[in-house]
């Protein structure tokens, strides 16, 4: 059902991805609801296809004094966030996801950027199904922000034990925090 679900939430995004080519700098201009503290670390991602951008948003974050990271997979089951300086250089990794190319530093995000399919009117995401996000968001006390387009939102999304719900989602009409 998942998969099925995911397939008609891959395509939908991608005609979205199309009708707002400006999405990543819309999204900018909310940095300052996020309301993060200078120094704060936060976890952002490179988009990959046709993902929502978050990167001009990480830019703004990061012009507000924030700290930035990059996501890394390691042999584990969930992820390590790396420091990552805009613009610096990345790797891809086996999964084809930009990673810092030097993941030296270690850091804790107070809030992750989260990649999605699809999220509901609750909160809940639709990932892509490896449940790194799950797992990490889990065993982490940092503010989980979907980035998506407005027309992601779906009716109710099916949920399973390990699925964690966003505190909120970053769109481009603006936040809206969840719980």
């Amino acid at each position: 059902m998942k998969d099925r679900l995911r397939e008609r939430a891959k395509a939908h995004r991608a005609v979205l991805a199309r009708d707002i080519p400006d999405f990543s700098v819309r999204i900018a201009r909310f940095a300052a609801e996020l309301a993060p503290a200078p120094g704060s670390v936060i976890a952002g991602y490179h988009p990959l296809q046709d993902e929502a951008d978050p990167l001009a948003l990480m830019k703004a974050l990061a012009a507000m004094g924030c700290r930035l990271a990059l996501p890394v997979i390691r042999f584990g089951s969930q992820l390590d966030f790396a420091e990552w300086r805009f613009g610096a250089p990345t790797r891809l990794n086996r999964y084809g996801i930009a990673e810092p190319e030097h993941p030296r530093v270690r850091l804790e995000p107070s809030l992750i950027l989260v990649p999605l399919l699809a999220f509901d009117s609750a909160g809940h995401r639709l990932g892509y199904g490896g449940g790194y996000y799950d797992r990490t968001l889990e065993h982490s006390e940092a503010i989980a922000a979907g980035i998506a387009y407005a027309g992601q939102e779906v009716e109710k999304l099916p949920r399973e034990s390990h699925d964690r719900a966003l505190d909120l989602v970053v769109t481009e009409n603006g936040v809206r925090k969840f719980g």
